[in-house]
Parts: structure tokens; C-alpha cells; sequence
């Protein structure tokens, strides 16, 4: 049922951000070292293992893809005010550091958009002549 799969995506959220924060605490940083990409790997895992054991079913599944796809944009948020926060309280290098990776970004878009694309459509090709 879905709410088995909001349930596993939640647990696998608490023990990455309680990971993170022992992360943390051991190289002496106060604050969470990783805790939402452990969780979000400690997810991919967890569904891999139970669609392996055939014990994961649709609904479950499909609730976990649900919150799955609003989890990420709303971390990534998160993540993106926490490093606005530090940005504007370290001084002009770190605003300065955090817009030219922000351009660079948009600016690599293109180009990334181009990776894989074959030059001379063999696939369109090959369809015409069906």
C-alpha cells in the first residue's frame, strides 16, 4: 500500500540524516555531513533489495516514486537556503564563488544537452523507409 512507501522513505530519511549527523560529529563539524544522500541511497538500496525478494508491491511502490519525485526538489531547496544563508554571511568571495558556479551551470546546459545525440539521425533514417 502507499503508505508502507511513505513509511520506507521515511525511515530511510531519519537514519541518513542521523548518519549524517554522527558523520559530522566525528570530523568535528556541527552540522549534518551527507545525511540526505545517505538516505537517498540507503532508499535506492532498500527498494532494490525488496524487488529482488519479490516482497515490494505496486502500491507501496507507487507511493514511494510519488513522494520519491517531490522529495528531491524540496531537499535540494532546503540545501539551496542553507547555502544562501552561509553565502551571504561569509562575505563577497563566497557570493561571488556561489553566482560563477550558478553561470557556469547554466551556461554548460547546452552542452550537456548535446551529449549522446547521434549527428546523423540514423534512427529517422531507418523509420522512413519502413
Amino acid at each position: 500500500m502507499v503508505i508502507y512507501g511513505v513509511a520506507l522513505l521515511s525511515v530511510c530519511m531519519l537514519v541518513g540524516v542521523l548518519l549524517g549527523d554522527f558523520i559530522g560529529n566525528l570530523i568535528g563539524v556541527s552540522a549534518n555531513v551527507g545525511g540526505v544522500g545517505i538516505g537517498m541511497v540507503l532508499l535506492v538500496l532498500v527498494i532494490d533489495y525488496l524487488r529482488r525478494k519479490k516482497k515490494l508491491d505496486i502500491p507501496a511502490e507507487e507511493g514511494i516514486k510519488f513522494w520519491s519525485a517531490i522529495y528531491i526538489p524540496v531537499v535540494v531547496a532546503m540545501a539551496a537556503q542553507q547555502n544562501v544563508v552561509s553565502a551571504l554571511s561569509g562575505g563577497p568571495i563566497a557570493i561571488l564563488a556561489g553566482t560563477l558556479a550558478v553561470v557556469v551551470s547554466f551556461l554548460l546546459v547546452p552542452v550537456i544537452s548535446k551529449v549522446g545525440k547521434s549527428s546523423d539521425n540514423t534512427f529517422n533514417n531507418h523509420t522512413r523507409d519502413v
